[in-house]
């Protein structure tokens, strides 16, 4: 989970100033001294860190917080605020052009993940309903041209490549090709050295002086910390950039990165890749982010992760059903998948108010979906539709079919048990409520996590 250990470092520092209930101009120093150094572990910049406590002390030691009556609150709510703003207040979105296409250049170090996040980008688009172009200008790194086309593959979006050919003509030719067709956005995914060199930048300078991108992307790892600055700053110097892609940012991280690049170089990140698949990339907020951080939760970002996965005519079924109490093991196999479509689920639970400090370092079993999915798929289509007929010598054949033991069988049917019971006692009213807000993902509270 991104910045888990921040998140621990600030969590205790806050619990002590609850603890105390009235703060002192002493106590609010002695926390900040701990969120500093928070920063710090997390290899945010030095002078960014000092800036940001100074800022949250001089706000916290104010008169309206010191005789608040909550004051540990006030001032959990101002290193929010001042958070939020470190990182760019409000999330940046793409260029768009009013002559199509829309050209984005991507740039950055050998291995940042280029060609990945230029896929990544492209097949959001797509998913907006956009017409977007990749356009193949690594003609060094061997395989690179094979690599955009195998991303272009997988999300069915078109290459143009001409080989291992001038960058800037291919630029030149695709912007041609992309306007004679019809594409709204055109993808440069340019070379990239093992560290910053005058030849790289002569080249991206060249493309840029060419075909005048709309956008400038650097792709950085935030595994890197304060080096994927340093690299901002020098391609910046170097090419101008718009923004940036900041990468790896779903595992525990230090974070430093994200937390120092805009007040650094001037320049938001505008996504982020949270994991390996392509279809894993989210637009930046940093008012979301800073609620992460803190342990808040995330609940827009989880419900728009929910919504992207659910159809709206089967969450009106299942909304019908669920108001008849006729759900099946059938509607629990289909709402297994859509969670899992969503991403992690530690992730996913980090994103709810409150949940992160409840699963700490639990270790979640993200392969119990399978084994749940495995025991559902070993039953017949009667058996989902009615479960009241399993009996034991069923429940020892579908546990052989499923490699699990009748236990799991038993704990899987348990829990539908105890998800209709739940569903019977809402209301039509609250069920309507939450079925439009979640679309339609009533079970996932119903797993024992």
């Amino acid at each position: 989970m991104a910045f888990e250990g921040l998140n621990e470092r600030l969590t205790a520092a806050f619990k002590r100033l609850r603890a105390k209930g009235k703060l002192t101009e002493t106590d609010v120093r002695a926390a900040m001294r701990e969120v500093r150094l928070a920063l710090l572990e997390a290899d945010v910049n030095y002078k960014v860190a000092k800036d940001f406590t100074n800022k949250v002390t001089e706000r916290a030691i104010g008169q309206d917080v010191m005789q608040s009556l909550t004051p540990a609150q006030m001032v959990i709510k101002i290193v929010d605020e001042e958070l939020t703003e470190l990182m760019g207040a409000t999330e940046s979105r793409l260029a768009v052009s009013s002559r199509l296409p829309t050209i984005v250049m991507m740039c950055g170090l050998q291995g940042s993940g280029k060609t990945t996040h230029s896929g990544k980008l492209a097949l959001m688009l797509k998913n907006q309903g956009h017409r977007p172009l990749l356009v193949a200008c690594d003609v060094y790194r061997p395989a690179a041209i094979k690599q955009l086309q195998v991303v272009g593959e997988k999300i069915d979006v078109p290459v143009f490549e001409k080989g291992q050919g001038d960058p800037v003509e291919i630029a030149k030719e695709a912007l041609k090709y992309a306007r004679d067709y019809g594409y709204d956005y055109m993808f440069l995914d340019t070379a990239g050295r093992l560290h910053v060199d005058e030849e790289l930048m002569d080249e991206l300078r060249n493309i840029k002086s060419e075909v005048h991108p709309h956008e400038i992307l650097l792709v950085v790892d935030a595994m890197t910390g304060q080096d994927a600055v340093n690299v901002a700053t020098s391609f910046d110097e170097a090419v101008g950039i718009d923004g940036l892609v900041v990468t790896k940012l779903d595992g525990d991280t230090r974070g430093g990165a994200a937390l120092s690049v805009k007040a650094v170089t001037g320049k938001p990140i505008k996504f982020a890749g949270i994991g390996e698949k392509l279809e894993d990339i989210e637009v930046f907020h940093p008012d979301r982010m800073a609620k992460r951080i803190l342990g808040m939760g995330d609940m827009l970002t989880f419900i728009e992760k929910a919504e992207k996965q659910i159809d709206e005519k089967q969450a009106q079924q299942l909304e019908a059903k669920l108001r008849k109490n006729k759900f099946d093991l059938n509607d629990l196999l289909e709402q297994l998948e859509q969670i899992q479509k969503m991403g992690s689920i530690k992730d996913l639970l980090g994103m709810i108010p409150g949940m992160s400090k409840k699963i700490g370092d639990a270790d979640i079993d993200e392969k119990q979906f399978d084994r749940l999915k495995a025991i559902i798929r070993s039953m017949t289509a009667k058996e989902r539709r009615n479960p009241d007929i399993i009996n034991p010598s069923r429940k020892k054949r579908i546990a052989a079919g499923s490699g699990t033991q009748v236990e799991d069988v038993n704990r899987v049917l348990k829990q539908h048990r105890d998800m209709q019971k739940m569903f019977k006692q809402m209301n039509s009213k609250s069920m309507k409520r939450r079925m439009s807000r979640m679309g339609g993902m009533g079970g996932f509270n119903g797993f024992g996590f």
